[in-house]
């Protein structure tokens, strides 16, 4: 996805369209995020398939059939191709406040529904990063895990931060090898969509190899109050091997937390024992969370009749078209 946010909000308006809807289209421009270069430009066009993919993983986990392309990175060709293409009654148009583009940076939202209203309506489905930023009760965690994503005990953690303080996580999963996007996009959609259940709002995306650099775009681009990392325990993970966390403390001062998935009970005693801060169950760091912000075309062919298309701006200044949207590494 462009902007690791919008995916709660996107969510809720297509369930809430989806009963009446003949199909639902998930499209995706294949394009970089206005906010921080998290994917090599030459990697583009894969990023956006995968931003698709984890958004039809979402949609999956709710019972929403859902097809999905990869379209134009220029923000009028995406939007008209696929409104041309599938004829929908609706777009969803998620993207930031005042999304703009072309040489003259005209309004997208505004543009597109005088281009195409009323044939098709177009609905926006705001981007909340600069409300977020502004709120002061609200953590912003960074969670980094990617063969972890699936484990019960990183969800619960996830929850349990949720009930002692209101959280948002924005979720990167760094590339690892032998795991394929296709199940870290299932991983991650399952992911968010316990989060979503639960009333937390989560973003997500798989993301470049590299899990520093990652961290450090993330870090950059993103407001983070606090980090946590989440491995495969002890010499399984090669996070720890290459010293990750060490590292990522060394970078930032912001907190930064270690949750090692599966850590006996035993061995998180053994480590309160030695003086070691553990949060949480299996959870070793700091333990703090702070408050205040900081600043730091292809695809699958749909079956006529009505469709509800979920899009974004693909234009320099929006968010995903229609992400909920990003080795063990671990």
């Amino acid at each position: 996805m462009n902007e690791v946010a919008g995916g709660r909000l996107l969510l809720e308006a297509t369930l809430e369209r989806a009963e009446k809807a003949s199909y639902v289209v998930v499209v995706a421009p294949q394009n970089q995020p206005s906010v921080g270069q998290l994917f090599a430009p030459e990697e583009a066009r894969e990023a956006a398939r995968v931003r698709v993919e984890v958004t039809l993983a979402v949609l999956d986990e709710f019972g929403i059939e859902a097809v999905g392309e990869v379209l134009d990175p220029d923000t009028d060709l995406a939007l008209g191709d696929a409104i041309r293409s599938h004829r929908p009654s609706e777009v969803l148009l998620s993207c930031l406040y005042d999304s703009r583009f072309g040489l003259t940076r005209k309004d997208l939202v505004e543009w597109a529904k005088i281009k195409f209203e009323p044939e098709t309506t177009i609905t926006h489905i705001p981007v909340r990063i600069e409300d977020d930023s502004l709120r002061q009760d609200l953590t912003h965690t960074l969670v980094v895990s990617n063969q972890t994503l699936s484990q019960p005990d990183l969800q619960q953690r996830l929850l349990d931060r949720s009930s002692d303080r209101p959280h948002r996580f924005t979720i990167i999963a760094p590339a690892a090898e032998g795991v394929s996007t296709s199940t870290v996009a299932r991983n991650l959609a399952g992911l968010m969509a316990a989060l979503y259940r639960a009333g937390i709002d989560a973003t997500g995306q798989p993301m470049s190899p590299d899990p520093f650099s990652a961290v450090k775009a993330a870090i950059e681009h993103y407001r983070v109050d606090d980090i946590l990392i989440s491995t495969l325990p002890g010499e399984e993970s090669r996070w720890l091997q290459e010293d990750l966390i060490g590292k990522v403390r060394e970078y930032t001062n912001k907190p930064v937390s270690h949750h090692e998935c599966g850590r006996p009970a035993k061995a998180v005693a053994a480590a309160v024992a030695a003086g070691e801060p553990v949060d949480g169950a299996g959870e070793a760091g700091p333990g703090a969370e702070a408050g205040a912000p900081t600043t730091g075309s292809g695809g699958t062919e749909a079956p006529g009749g009505d469709a509800v298309d979920a899009t974004g701006d693909p234009g320099s200044d929006g968010d995903a078209g229609g992400s909920m949207v990003g080795s063990d590494g671990e």
